[in-house]
């Protein structure tokens, strides 16, 4: 038995591609399934929007000192 991946045949390399891809796949699709249950609509309602308006400009100013500590 041959532990490394550099020295692996073909077949080997091509077992490790097809279970990632497999895993990748499944993943995805757990977590498509995740979301997509339940109401959309309840999820909507639950979302609130906060609006914030603009006041009257403000100017910051400063007196350039430097403050040495």
């Amino acid at each position: 038995m041959n532990h490394s991946i550099y020295s692996a045949d073909r077949t080997t390399h091509l077992k490790i591609v097809a279970v990632a891809l497999v895993a990748g796949i499944s993943i995805m699709t757990f977590g498509i399934a995740l979301r997509s249950t339940g109401d959309s609509n309840a999820y909507a309602q639950q979302q609130t929007v906060r609006v914030i308006k603009a006041d009257k400009p403000v100017m910051i100013t400063s007196s350039g000192n430097s403050m040495i500590r």
